[in-house]
C-alpha cells in the first residue's frame, strides 16, 4: 500500500512539473494566459489518479506558476475546477469523451465564471470594464486545445492497452 501511495504522489509531482514547465508555452487571450499544457495535465491526472489528486495537482501547479510569475490568479479556478470535474467524470463513467467534455466544461464554463470574482476581488480588475462571462471564451480556447492533446495521448494509450495497465498499476 505504501509503495502505491509513493507511486501516485511521484506521478502527481511529475504532472505538476510538466504543467509548470508547459506554462512557458502560453499565449494571452483577452487578459488571461492560456496554457493548454495545464489542461492536458488535468485530463491525464484525472484519468490516472482520480479527482482529488487532480484537484491537488491543479492547485499546486497554479500556485507554483504564480510564484514564478508564469501565470495569473485566474489559473486557480481554471485548473482546479476542470481537473476535479474531469476526474469525477472518469471515475464514474470510465469513458474518455465524457471525461474530456468534463475538463472543457469544468474549466471553460465553471472556471471561467469563477474567474470573474477572482479578477475583480484579487486582481483589481474593474467590474465595469469586464463582463461576468468575460473569461469563459479564453478559458474555453485553452482547455479545448489541451483536451485535444490529452485525448490524442489517452486514446492511443487506451488502444494499445497501456492505459488500463497504468491505471491498474496505480491502484
Amino acid at each position: 500500500m505504501k509503495r502505491n501511495r509513493t507511486l501516485r504522489l511521484t506521478l502527481a509531482a511529475l504532472l505538476v512539473a510538466v504543467a509548470v514547465v508547459g506554462s512557458l508555452f502560453s499565449f494571452p487571450v483577452f487578459g488571461s494566459k492560456c496554457s493548454p499544457v495545464q489542461h492536458m495535465v488535468n485530463v491525464v491526472c484525472g484519468v490516472l489518479l482520480g479527482p482529488w489528486y487532480a484537484l491537488g495537482t491543479g492547485f499546486l501547479a497554479a500556485l507554483i506558476r504564480n510564484l514564478f510569475g508564469l501565470g495569473s490568479l485566474l489559473a486557480f479556478p481554471g485548473s482546479m475546477c476542470g481537473s476535479f470535474l474531469c476526474g469525477l467524470v472518469w471515475k464514474y463513467s470510465k469513458k474518455l469523451l465524457p471525461t474530456l467534455a468534463g475538463e472543457v466544461f469544468g474549466t471553460g464554463v465553471i472556471g471561467g465564471l469563477l474567474a470573474y470574482p477572482v479578477a475583480v476581488a484579487l486582481m483589481g480588475v474593474s467590474s465595469a470594464s469586464v463582463g461576468f462571462t468575460a473569461y469563459v471564451v479564453p478559458f474555453l480556447i485553452s482547455t479545448v486545445a489541451g483536451s485535444i492533446i490529452a485525448g490524442a495521448i489517452l486514446f492511443a494509450l487506451q488502444k494499445n492497452g497501456a492505459l488500463n495497465a497504468m491505471i491498474s498499476r496505480l491502484g
